[in-house]
């Protein structure tokens, strides 16, 4: 069978049939003369459509010279167009070569459907940009749903992101929309301690800004690309403890207001104190000679910072028998779970340990102040604990206290701005996810624009994918 262009509407028509069956196409100008199969290099069947491309009524005038071009040569080129199934098709035709016979100066007949830079159709083109642009699919599963190769899928992929998300010059598009509230982290981008920071819009959780490293100047770039006038309607910005990024914004925009939220303060009373304080008291336990307490406290980092409604939750698990924390270290049998759970070692080692009595209160009294909408009373909370840290004279308490002293005003500033690094942290773990996925990413460029796409929500068809220019 054949199959014939018979008008401009996007169809190809089955020739010699009395009930015509019409393909949707955008090869526009080709005709289909011969169809063949064959292998491509990894095996898998290709059908090739062998044809011809219309040539145009138009006369050519050369550029050199402005003499009227002759036809010279009819070329062949292969083109990869759209699979079917399992299988994979190519368009193999002929065009013509025009020379001009005053210069020398040749040039191709202009195809409709090629997509510059590469020896696809524009369909399959915005095939693999439909597929990018989902989320679903890893650079690699494309490439294999393709029979493109990982580099022309990494091609394609990066001229999508930069005509999404960069102007014509490769700079950053700046945001349209005003953020309210924003956020700052730092997240690994190489071994080696290389870092990269990304400043998100808090409401919405796209990514507003990614650049390498983690120190003020990360800031000062961000507000230079948004403007002061932009950065006049942010009022609170959520981060971690890294002293740059707060003075970076006071320095530049005193009118922001810092806030530390719970996860960070809980984490480093966690990692600071908890754990220090966990250690120091099995050390000493051990040079009193008393090994049996000693080795009471062995594995129980996991119970002592954790939170007391996590605890119940594990409890009620083993109870009701499903499965817990896989590995755990700590109960390996189910007869050991009857016999002992969470919280009853959690209140023992309490009853044992004035110091993590001190510290399981210090923990209830933190979740208390950050469920305050009133600053005042955070305050009153907040000096409250920094008094029992400095009542109990040890060094990893008082090292607390300064933190908490430090970071006052923006702690108690949750009150009024409830925001937390929820979604930070999220966008961290699709940080996390995408370049497991991608076995890594080399190229910074590259991976930065992946995480811009990420972080949007929803997608919209890139309306320039299938435009092209002679």
């Amino acid at each position: 069978m054949d199959y014939i262009r018979t008008d401009a509407d996007g169809q190809l028509t089955l020739a010699q049939s009395t009930e015509f069956l019409k393909i949707p196409c955008c090869l526009y100008g080709f005709v289909n003369e011969s169809t063949s199969t064959g292998l491509s290099v990894s095996g898998r069947t290709v059908i090739r459509f062998h044809g011809s491309l219309q040539a145009d009524n138009e006369e050519l005038t050369c550029s050199c010279c402005g003499s009227k071009m002759h036809v010279n040569n009819h070329p062949g080129i292969t083109l990869r167009h759209l699979p079917f199934g399992s299988f994979l098709s190519d368009v193999s035709f002929t065009r013509i070569q025009y020379a001009c016979p005053r210069c020398g100066s040749t040039r191709m007949q202009y195809v409709s459907f090629k997509v510059p830079g590469h020896r696809i159709t524009t369909e399959l083109y915005q095939y693999v940009c439909d597929l990018l642009a989902s989320g679903t699919y890893t650079n690699k599963e494309v490439a294999e749903l393709t029979g493109l190769g990982k580099n022309v899928i990494k091609a394609i992929d990066m001229t999508r992101l930069q005509e999404l998300y960069t102007t014509s010059d490769g700079k950053l598009i700046k945001p349209e929309k005003h953020a309210k509230f924003l956020g700052i982290d730092e997240f690994k981008l190489h071994n080696g301690h290389r870092y990269a920071t990304h400043i998100i819009d808090m409401e919405t959780g796209h990514i507003l800004w990614i650049a390498g490293g983690k120190k003020k100047q990360v800031v000062y770039d961000f507000i230079e690309h948004v403007g002061l006038e932009w950065m006049d309607h942010v009022e609170a910005v959520a981060c971690d403890m890294n002293s740059d990024f707060q003075e970076a914004f006071e320095e530049k925009c005193p009118h922001i207001q810092p806030v530390f939220d719970y996860f960070h303060i809980v984490k480093n009373f966690n990692d600071k104190v908890v754990s220090e304080v966990r250690k120091d008291e099995q050390r000493r336990l051990y040079e009193e000679g008393n090994i049996e307490a000693a080795r009471t406290l062995k594995k129980t980092k996991y119970i002592l910072t954790s939170s007391r409604e996590t605890l119940q939750k594990k409890d009620d698990d083993a109870a009701q028998e499903r499965v817990i924390r896989k590995g755990s270290s700590l109960f390996k049998t189910e007869s050991f779970i009857r016999k002992s759970g969470y919280e009853e070692r959690y209140n023992r080692l309490l009853e044992e340990n004035k110091l993590f009595f001190t510290l399981d209160l210090i923990k209830e009294k933190l979740a208390q102040a950050y469920s305050r909408t009133d600053e005042c009373l955070m305050s009153e909370d907040i000096i409250s604990i920094m008094d029992i840290c400095h009542a109990t004279g040890n060094a990893h308490l008082l090292w607390f206290e300064r933190l908490l002293s430090n970071h006052f005003e923006g702690i108690i500033a949750h009150a009024t701005y409830d925001i937390s690094a929820a979604k930070i942290e999220g966008i961290n773990n699709k940080i996390k996810t995408l370049r497991r996925q991608g076995y890594g990413y080399p190229d910074d460029e590259y991976f930065f624009l992946k995480l811009f796409d990420m972080s949007r929500r929803a997608y919209v068809r890139n309306p320039k994918s299938h435009k092209f220019s002679d």
